[in-house]
């Protein structure tokens, strides 16, 4: 079974109920790990979650099959949860699949893999699994999502009040999942009791503060503002962010320009086009000069390069969580000045 973000909703729940592989995929990370979620939540019983790692699964392909059909440590259900980068999963994944007994539903989340790599293909022609596919979402689909999460908390969220959440959260589900459980503990909500949220609320819990947001680092970096970027990794250093979740909210912002850029063609009006999406609700109107002054920095190869740099970091982070912090700091630091480069180049021109 194959699908992709727009009708995954109407698919999770047969799915969760028949499909025993799950493997999401795309370059929205965030849609993906929301789909994981989403899929837990559905199953019949999820029991003890049980985490595999791609490098894991590589070295040895059998583990995976092996875990699969194995006990519960206290005898209950499981299921198996792996993050993955490209490929990694496919020798056992095909393993798992040729495997006698009954064996636990298995989560791949794989990073860097589309609906196209040889995991996916040896799932998506099978009736017991579920390939999904996740692009970036735009601010519509991600207000949409975030009034869907607060009815299932019993929260009443304005269109203005999920735009606000959509935006600070940077187009990030499982962070806008985070801010609507916490306005709704705030607000007492449930869906026996709802309740009507509003902007004081929202500001009392901090969900769209500027310090506390992703934004100014992802802008710093992307906006070649180098002097910014430095107190904004320090700022990321006192508040202990995990460079994981700080490097994953720069990759949405790159696949967003990606989008927009692909749009834009060869045209030179950025501001003219940046404006017209933003009047049709696809950029968040409080990014709107940022992302100008990104996409007028951001395209064609250099765009690109930038796509494969961030892929790179991030495998790097994953392989030396130790030092990830320093590594982000080095990755942005080296992205800042290619985006001051080019800016100074286009003023210039």
């Amino acid at each position: 079974m194959k699908t992709n973000q727009k009708n995954f909703a109407k698919a999770a729940r047969d799915a969760a109920r028949t499909c025993k592989v799950f493997f999401f995929c795309g370059p929205d990370e965030s849609g993906a790990w929301a789909a994981v979620k989403t899929v837990v939540d559905l199953l019949p019983d999820a029991g003890e979650r049980v985490e595999l790692s791609g490098a894991d699964i590589r070295r040895d392909p059998v583990l995976l099959a092996d875990e699969a059909r194995s006990s519960s440590l206290f005898g209950g259900s499981r299921h198996i949860l792996v993050r993955a980068q490209g490929d990694e999963a496919c020798e056992a994944v095909g393993n798992h699949l040729t495997g006698q007994g009954e064996a636990c539903p298995v989560l791949i989340v794989a990073s860097g893999a589309t609906d196209k790599s040889r995991t996916a293909k040896l799932l998506e022609a099978r009736s017991d699994s579920l390939v999904a596919m996740f692009y970036p979402p735009e601010l519509g689909d991600v207000v949409f999502a975030v009034r869907q999460m607060g009815d299932a908390a019993g929260l009443k969220l304005g269109g203005n009040l999920a735009e606000r959440i959509a935006g600070a959260c940077l187009f990030d589900l499982r962070l806008a999942q985070s801010e609507v459980d916490k306005l709704a503990l705030y607000l007492d909500a449930s869906p026996q009791s709802p309740r009507a949220a509003d902007a004081a609320a929202l500001d009392a819990i901090g969900a769209a503060s500027e310090e506390d947001s992703l934004s100014p680092i992802v802008n710093a970096a992307l906006g070649g503002d180098r002097a910014r970027l430095s107190g904004e990794i320090a700022r990321m250093r006192e508040l202990s962010l995990n460079p994981v979740g700080v490097l994953l909210a720069v990759e949405r912002r790159a696949a967003q320009l990606a989008q927009l850029a692909a749009r834009l063609g060869n045209s030179p009006n950025v501001r003219g086009f940046v404006s017209s999406e933003t009047k049709a609700r696809r950029i968040f109107f409080k990014e709107e000069r940022e992302i100008e002054v990104q996409l007028g920095i951001w395209r064609g190869e250099r765009l690109s390069r930038l796509v494969d740099r961030l892929t790179g970091l991030h495998r790097e982070l994953i392989g030396n969580s130790q030092a990830a912090e320093v590594l982000l700091a080095q990755g942005l630091t080296d992205i800042a000045r290619v985006a001051a480069g080019a800016a100074a180049t286009r003023r210039q021109g």
